[in-house]
């Protein structure tokens, strides 16, 4: 049990769903709800007045949506450790990409089993994005329609274990599941995730995630 709690601003333009998954997240012992916004306007100003650790963000809200409330919290310099959880109904591409490119650091749908949900906070806390299994068939699906993709990162400078943990990365295992993968302590996973966050310009495991496809590094059976 970790001594300070997750911290999370949960934002949705549902009265109902807000508080149910409000009860939900401080039903847990280390993850508490630190505020709640209706709009993405109000979501930015108390993202920016709180500070929390991660933000559930649903896509369609009035007040300017979540995918512009992400990107406006993301870029914030201030708010370097504050991730975005999209939590939405709807599994359309578009919205898969848009929050990827803004920032977000995972997409999960609201139809997930409640451990999952505070499965999802907790990994994303700790940098390892989590994308519904639905969300990912579709995103190597996309980059598998587009072999003439420009490679906007290059995977030369990688050794051949940081290309080995990318590849891992890319198929969704944790870090426990990386470690015992390779036969590697957790300690020089999170090594090589450093190395590979800062040779490829990302900012987080998501963005990992998108590398590996967009360089051919990854090609799905």
């Amino acid at each position: 049990m970790s001594a300070t709690p997750v911290r999370v601003l949960i934002a949705d333009d549902q009265p109902l769903l807000r508080h149910s998954l409000a009860l939900l997240v401080d039903a847990t012992d280390d993850v508490t709800v630190v505020g709640q916004a209706s709009t993405g306007r109000e979501t930015v100003q108390l993202g920016r007045e709180l500070r929390p650790d991660v933000v559930l963000m649903d896509i369609r809200m009035p007040g300017g949506d979540g995918i512009e409330a992400t990107k406006h919290l993301t870029e914030d310099p201030a708010l370097a450790g504050t991730r975005v959880l999209v939590l939405s109904m709807f599994e359309l591409d578009e919205y898969v990409y848009a929050a990827l490119r803004a920032g977000a650091s995972g997409f999960l749908l609201k139809d997930a089993e409640p451990d999952q949900l505070l499965d999802a906070v907790r990994r994303t806390h700790r940098g390892e994005s989590l994308f519904a299994p639905r969300i990912v068939t579709r995103l190597v699906e996309h980059y598998l329609d587009r072999p003439a993709v420009r490679r906007t990162r290059s995977v030369d400078r990688l050794t051949d274990r940081e290309t080995e943990v990318l590849v891992l990365i890319a198929r969704g295992l944790s870090n426990d599941e990386i470690a015992d993968a390779l036969r590697i302590s957790i300690k020089t996973v999170k090594t090589h995730i450093g190395n590979l966050l800062a040779k490829l310009a990302a900012r987080d495991r998501a963005q990992l995630v998108i590398a590996a496809y967009e360089t051919g590094l990854v090609t799905p059976t």
